[in-house]
């Protein structure tokens, strides 16, 4: 979580800056605007809905303070005005993540996923919570195997065996399927004696967190405090940059453990 709180340690050292810039309604759809491309006074005027007398008081306002400057008939954002904006983008889908998917990220080992990961937590913003109850205790399991048998390729990060699992994947293998599995040092024996995989390698940290990675989607599971697997809890996606985000993942991890 260091990365989140240097999120939130840049957005106090300009929140007093931003008090300014967003307490009007006029500043903000004037930014916003800018942000998309330049603009020139009457597209802005067009753009914003503003009426001309307002837009350019406050573009007048904004250029004093170097948020905005003028070239030939356009306005353009200044440099430190895009990063500001970028990084409050950023900042609130990071926060709206870890809200979404609070579940699953309070009180669980979260700091096992590597930094760069943690920092790009907004990416799964599309993805979905998927918990087991008392109806089905066995769903988030009962779901990662139905991932398996539908697979054409499988990445996987795991930090314990589960005889099902492996059963899957060795039907992957069987099938000429790609497989490659990332295990506990504590449990790469078993792997070894009793599962197909070939590109089979390990970890040190107990732990850790389960990944998987198929053609499609993507599986993230977490530890919790008390050092059990939380196996009522999947965050899962199919979006293209959540998957995205756990293959960088597991690149990242793969080359860390190597």
């Amino acid at each position: 979580m260091v990365e989140n709180k240097n999120y939130l340690e840049s957005y106090k050292s300009i929140s007093e800056e931003l008090k300014h810039l967003t307490n009007s309604l006029s500043r903000i759809k004037i930014l916003a605007t800018l942000y998309e491309c330049p603009k020139t006074m009457k597209d802005l005027t067009q753009d914003t809905g503003l009426s001309y007398s307002s837009v350019s008081s406050n573009m007048h306002k904004l250029e004093l303070d170097n948020y905005v400057y003028r070239e030939s008939s356009k306005y353009y954002l200044s440099n430190c005005m895009k990063l500001k904006i970028e990084n409050i983008l950023e900042l609130n889908e990071i926060i709206h993540t870890l809200n979404k998917f609070f579940n699953i990220l309070d009180k669980h080992l979260v700091e096992m996923i590597p930094n760069d990961s943690i920092a790009e937590l907004y990416l799964l913003g599309q993805a979905t919570l998927i918990e087991s109850n008392d109806i089905d205790a066995y769903r988030t399991y009962n779901y990662i195997e139905n991932i398996l048998q539908q697979a054409n390729s499988v990445r996987c990060i795991l930090p314990f065996y589960y005889e099902k699992f492996n059963k899957q994947l060795d039907n992957l293998v069987e099938g000429d399927k790609y497989v490659e599995a990332i295990v506990y040092k504590n449990i790469f024996h078993i792997f070894k004696e009793d599962s197909n995989i070939e590109n089979l390698s390990s970890f040190n940290e107990e732990n850790n967190f389960l990944l998987i990675l198929t053609d499609s989607v993507m599986i993230l599971g977490l530890f919790k405090e008390d050092g059990f697997f939380d196996q009522n809890r999947l965050l899962v996606s199919k979006n293209k940059d959540s998957i995205k985000w756990a293959e960088n993942l597991f690149e990242n991890f793969k080359n860390k453990n190597k």
